[in-house]
């Protein structure tokens, strides 16, 4: 509708995703296109007009989640998952349009790009859609994501919730070590309490609103957790297998393991306090591919100088040259090897 597919499949036509230089080059530029085109009129009239109705409910300019949906987002050979953007704490007319001008221009990052052509998607072939939600103030309170497979040993018996407090992104993107729960599926679904294993997670950040949102272009921010918020876990036990039966009827209805974010509102003014909410879910598209029948087992035979430590997803060993960049604008200084 803003007459921009030509110019874009333009920027397109000598792409080369072999070159960081150009791929981040091309990149940009057919997001500053999308940026810069006008929304269409029917569509801007649509999101304003359902905004209002959610003015009625949460008052004026309330904060929103603007949340990115690509079509092809999960298969069972390709996922998707992080490569478009999501935004926090929205707040007001002209924030809400530019947030979802932002979240479709992500259907063209340099990630998103690159993997359409590794794994041989059409630019144009691929769609998103952006859902709009009240945000769940879990700034105030935790969130975390839940697999509705053990994704360490890739046992379906099992529910593994992780948890940490504030908005659940720090989760998202491992930037916290969060609190781990276990559920065992079968006696769950019996009307027990199988909770078979918690670990306390370090949870040194938490991501709290900019109350400053209005002025600023971070709505969002990371402040340090303190002593007392690290020495607790971030649910009780009847919260653990609430969001396990949650995961169980979910992984049921979509007949597949799932990947799926949680959130738990500690503000109360708007929508509940102290209540959950499921806030998305996707297949989880690495431990449910895993051939049931095969057993592999990966032992390091020597002890090296232990240089960062983290939480891993899975138990491989991989090795090479470590090479340290600061930015994903330094990523054209990796080579093979």
């Amino acid at each position: 509708e803003a007459g921009i597919e030509a110019q874009i499949r333009q920027v397109l036509s000598d792409l080369n995703t072999h070159d960081m230089a150009n791929l981040a080059q091309r990149g940009k530029k057919v997001r500053d296109l999308v940026r810069n085109a006008a929304l269409p009129p029917l569509l801007q009239d649509d999101i304003l007009k359902h905004y209002r109705r959610m003015e009625q409910d949460y008052g004026k300019n309330c904060a929103v989640a603007v949340r990115s949906s690509a079509t092809a987002e999960d298969l069972p050979d390709a996922s998707f998952a992080g490569q478009q953007e999501t935004f926090l704490n929205i707040r007001g007319d002209e924030a809400l349009l530019d947030a979802c001008k932002r979240c479709f221009a992500s259907l063209f990052t340099d990630r998103a790009i690159s993997y359409r052509v590794d794994k041989g998607f059409g630019h144009f072939d691929v769609y998103l859609s952006i859902g709009v939600q009240k945000m769940i103030r879990s700034d105030s309170a935790c969130a975390g994501v839940i697999f509705s497979i053990d994704t360490e040993r890739g046992l379906k018996d099992a529910v593994y919730i992780t948890g940490a407090w504030g908005l659940g992104e720090n989760v998202v993107q491992g930037a916290v070590n969060p609190d781990d729960y276990y559920v065992f599926k079968p006696t769950l679904k019996t009307g027990k309490r199988p909770i078979v294993g918690k670990t306390l997670g370090k949870k040194q950040l938490k991501m709290i609103y900019n109350e400053d949102a209005a002025s600023s272009e971070r709505p969002v921010l990371n402040i340090e957790t303190t002593p007392e918020e690290r020495s607790r876990f971030v649910i009780s036990d009847d919260e653990i297998l609430q969001l396990a039966r949650w995961a169980v009827i979910i992984e049921e209805h979509y007949n597949k393991a799932m990947d799926i974010e949680w959130a738990k509102d500690g503000d109360g003014k708007s929508v509940g306090t102290g209540k959950l909410f499921i806030v998305q879910a996707r297949p989880e598209t690495v431990h449910s591919q895993r051939a049931a029948n095969i057993i592999e087992t990966y032992v390091l035979k020597e002890r090296g100088k232990v240089i960062v430590a983290g939480q891993a997803v899975g138990s491989r060993i991989g090795q090479g040259r470590a090479h340290v960049i600061h930015s994903a604008s330094e990523i054209s200084q990796f080579s093979p090897g």
